[in-house]
């Protein structure tokens, strides 16, 4: 991995830890505690070849992180890990004709605004579903956990697009 891209992705990593411990956790939209998940941004813009081990490790870390700051026992960590998991797999489904150029990440510039759309929609809803339905620890309520999910899921996919339209334009 180049310095350049080690360097971009250890500030993304930083950033979105204390913009989601810091003001968005803080964010709480419904009487059913919806709040984004912008960190999942950063799982997301990994670049293409991005070792999958390392993937894990950092987005254990990075939930981890959110969960000590948030006392939320390792839901993050296991949300984040299981959606570094289905990335690549992800990534394989929606590979157009000539592949991914090396070096490179997930971007609007690169790909079009529809396959992010897709891409994100895609790990942000497998996170959400993960990370709602290990909160609740019951299939009981699986109605609400699901609709919490879907909510959360429109309100996090918008923010991370807003960021990708305003950020990663290039």
């Amino acid at each position: 991995m180049e310095i350049n891209v080690l360097v971009r992705n250890i500030g993304r990593f930083i950033v979105l830890l204390f913009l989601q411990v810091l003001f968005l956790n803080n964010i709480i939209v419904t009487s059913l505690n919806i709040t984004p998940f912008l960190y999942v941004l950063f799982i997301l813009m990994l670049p293409y070849e991005t070792k999958p081990w390392i993937s894990l490790m950092l987005s254990f870390l990075l939930g981890l992180s959110i969960d000590i700051f948030s006392d939320t026992g390792g839901i993050h960590a296991a949300a984040g890990v299981l959606t570094a998991f289905v990335r690549p797999v992800i990534l394989e489904a929606l590979v157009n004709r000539e592949g991914y150029e090396s070096g490179t990440e997930p971007r609007v510039s690169s790909l079009g605004f529809v396959w992010i759309l897709k891409y994100t929609l895609i790990l942000v809803f497998i996170h959400h579903l993960a990370f709602f339905t290990i909160d609740a620890f019951s299939f009981q309520h699986f109605g609400f956990v699901l609709l919490r999910a879907l909510l959360t899921v429109i309100f996090s996919t918008g923010l991370i697009i807003l960021t990708h339209l305003i950020f990663f334009r290039n």
